[in-house]
């Protein structure tokens, strides 16, 4: 897909979140460097939409809803809920009309994962948003397989072993911090 292969930079950090210098994406995902990213945990209805996701690393994996980076050129970096609102609209078809409440920030956290698969890492801390949408998305198909739904009141079940195993990295990491 065109999109991945763009050059794209975005904030090396250090383990205190402070931005350190601009780095390229991909580079810092071949090379574990430490960045920032962002989840951005999408409900409508009570129901968390889950994002089956298609991604050069992490590929074919559960997310909670979608995941990526601000873009920052080592001058200007987009804000969290900047990055949010145009992921919103590129993997979800979602315009800032259809968003109930702005993005919300609710935590960060650290982790860091390898992909066996793709040979990348994830080294980030992750900045978590809220955002509740006030229709149902339909996934761009070009950064997701589909999606599923599930009410609020059923997230303890996603516990269970089965389902875990299909969880992207951060997920679990969201979990174990009960962010969700």
């Amino acid at each position: 897909m065109d999109y991945y292969k763009k050059t794209q930079h975005i904030a090396e950090v250090n383990e205190q979140d402070t931005v350190i210098g601009s780095i390229e994406k991909w580079e810092a995902h071949k090379k574990g460097i430490l960045h920032r990213g962002y989840t951005a945990l999408l409900t409508f209805e009570n129901q968390l939409i889950l994002q089956y996701r298609k991604h050069p690393v992490f590929d074919n994996v559960l997310d909670f809803s979608f995941s990526s980076h601000q873009l920052y050129d080592g001058k200007t970096m987009q804000s969290g809920e900047e990055a949010v609102m145009a992921g919103l609209e590129r993997e979800w078809g979602i315009k800032e009309k259809e968003v109930e409440s702005e993005p919300r920030f609710i935590a960060k956290f650290q982790y860091k994962a390898f992909d066996d698969i793709s040979g990348y890492y994830e080294h980030e801390i992750d900045h978590i948003f809220a955002v509740e949408l006030n229709k149902m998305p339909r996934p761009n198909f070009d950064f997701a397989y589909g999606f599923m739904t599930l009410h609020k009141d059923n997230i303890d079940k996603l516990r269970d072993v089965r389902i875990h195993l299909l969880f992207a990295p951060w997920v679990h990491e969201l979990m174990k911090k009960k962010l969700f």
